[in-house]
């Protein structure tokens, strides 16, 4: 198996929330035990409230700004910071900013265990209490392709 993904081997993708360039997944590399994504946010866009049930997560900044929710409690995180996610805490990335957001997400396990592979992930409560009103007043965010 490849131990290194150079320039074009990544595998690009984007999803309603990011714009997704994969480094580290099981089709990629020999990794079991780690996913990593560099993803791309535009301006007043967001990935709304949501949880990993199997999977623990950083979310590390690599440019822009991040207003990034970990259960109820919020930082503004800038360039080289992070927040921790566990595995089943509700969590949400938004940039209410004017520059575009790049910030990797490292995920653990790349590979759930037998059973588990078709649950959601991630699973959106955005719909949910508190999660719906947690923000009320702030910028609303739009998904892409809004």
């Amino acid at each position: 198996m490849k131990r290194f993904v150079q320039e074009g081997e990544q595998y690009y993708e984007t999803n309603p929330w990011t714009h997704n360039e994969w480094l580290v997944r099981p089709d990629l590399v020999a990794a079991e035990n780690l996913l990593m994504v560099r993803a791309t946010m535009p301006p007043g866009h967001c990935h709304p409230f949501h949880r990993h049930p199997h999977r623990e997560e950083i979310i590390h900044v690599v440019s822009g700004r991040a207003e990034q929710w970990v259960d109820g409690e919020y930082r503004i995180l800038g360039p080289g910071e992070i927040a921790h996610l566990p595995a089943g805490v509700v969590h949400a990335t938004y940039n209410p900013f004017d520059e575009t957001l790049v910030f990797h997400a490292i995920l653990s396990p790349a590979k759930l265990e037998e059973g588990l592979e078709a649950a959601p992930d991630p699973e959106d409560v955005s719909a949910e209490e508190p999660w719906r009103s947690i923000r009320s007043g702030m910028t609303p965010c739009k998904m892409l392709g809004e």
